[in-house]
């Protein structure tokens, strides 16, 4: 999906730089090195559609270094399959949800460090696209790592990056090299309906990798309609919400190459498939679970034999090495009664 944007490009900067040398000429330094600094730090700031100012980062490494180690050089990879698809192609609706509940509308539910979204799923109008979606999510559907060279079958977004975030018009997800160029072994068909369109924000839908009927894991969830991806062959497979999330994620600081790859990584920290009465609209986030607490990290206060002290015999705590409070290093003097004067 090609994108003409508005956004600073490195001719900006050149021009800067051209600007900085022939006031350089003038035997001004410090004027030139004011101009080019205000001339930079307008080039850094964007305007989505809606007016909302974007940050961009500059034509520097910045942005690669963000995300270094999600994508691996080619000749590590293995991107086609030497084994056949243990699926033969073949995976259906009945098989990702297998061990869910029966009642209820079936919802994705993605975390992210902006908030959660909650996508309504589209399982009768796209429903071999929902099972690949459904199946890579669960962990059920095989797909191949082209890292390890072979066919896996485990939880396939969790942890994935947005790679590619645009203000106004999609961000886009689901590639587990990090860079938009990974596929998992497959292709699925497009599934197009007729009660579909790009019309708004917050459609989930297949991104293609070359074409027509390329679809295999990366999606993109759109933050404004988008007529110019209707006939294209991008399948409409869901609903998400609420779309402040959305909107939060595709106006992060970014890279103003053509990837428009975030600054920092923004993760899917879970992709949870459940059933709602009421689908997505009436569902609620997923808590999730706390990590365990280390060892003695619960104990009460004054459960550690080193806090036990009478403050008003020892006088007040002394800090400890490991940041407790204990004993202090030596005793109050306690001064004899000498009973009661009258």
């Amino acid at each position: 999906m090609n994108v003409t944007t508005l956004y600073p490009t490195r001719a900006a900067w050149l021009l800067a730089s051209l600007a900085l040398a022939c006031v350089a000429c003038d035997g001004d330094g410090e004027e030139a090195a004011a101009s080019t600094e205000a001339q930079q730090e307008e080039a850094l700031v964007g305007t989505a559609p809606d007016g909302t100012q974007i940050v961009f980062a500059g034509p520097n490494d910045r942005g690669r270094e963000s995300v270094s180690g999600t994508a691996s050089d080619d000749d590590d990879l293995i991107r086609e399959p030497n084994q056949p698809d243990p699926e033969a192609g073949e995976f259906t609706l009945e098989e990702a949800v297998v061990g869910l509940t029966i009642d209820g509308s079936l919802i994705a539910e993605i975390g992210t460090e902006f908030g959660t979204l909650l996508c309504d799923l589209h399982a009768d109008r796209a429903p071999n696209t929902v099972a690949n979606f459904i199946g890579l999510a669960r962990g059920l559907r095989p797909w191949w790592d082209a890292r390890a060279g072979e066919w896996v079958r485990r939880p396939y977004y969790r942890g994935l990056t947005f790679h590619r975030v645009i203000p106004g018009y999609l961000i886009q997800t689901g590639d587990y090299l990090g860079d938009g160029t990974g596929g998992v072994g497959y292709t699925i068909d497009d599934e197009p309906h007729d009660t579909l369109a790009h019309d708004r924000a917050g459609q989930l839908a297949m991104a293609n990798h070359d074409g027509e009927n390329t679809a295999g894991a990366q999606f993109f969830i759109t933050d404004g309609p988008a007529p110019q991806l209707d006939g294209q062959g991008y399948t409409i497979f869901g609903q998400c919400r609420p779309q402040h999330v959305i909107s939060q994620i595709a106006r992060v600081p970014q890279s103003p190459d053509e990837g428009n790859r975030p600054l920092t990584p923004i993760h899917l920290q879970r992709v949870m498939i459940r059933r709602v009465e009421g689908g997505a609209a009436q569902a609620q986030p997923t808590r999730p679970e706390p990590p365990p607490e280390p060892r003695g990290a619960g104990r009460p206060p004054g459960s550690d034999p080193r806090q036990r002290f009478d403050p008003h015999q020892y006088g007040e705590p002394s800090p400890m090495p490991n940041g407790r409070l204990g004993p202090p290093s030596r005793p109050r003097v306690i001064r004899p009664h000498d009973g009661h004067r009258h």
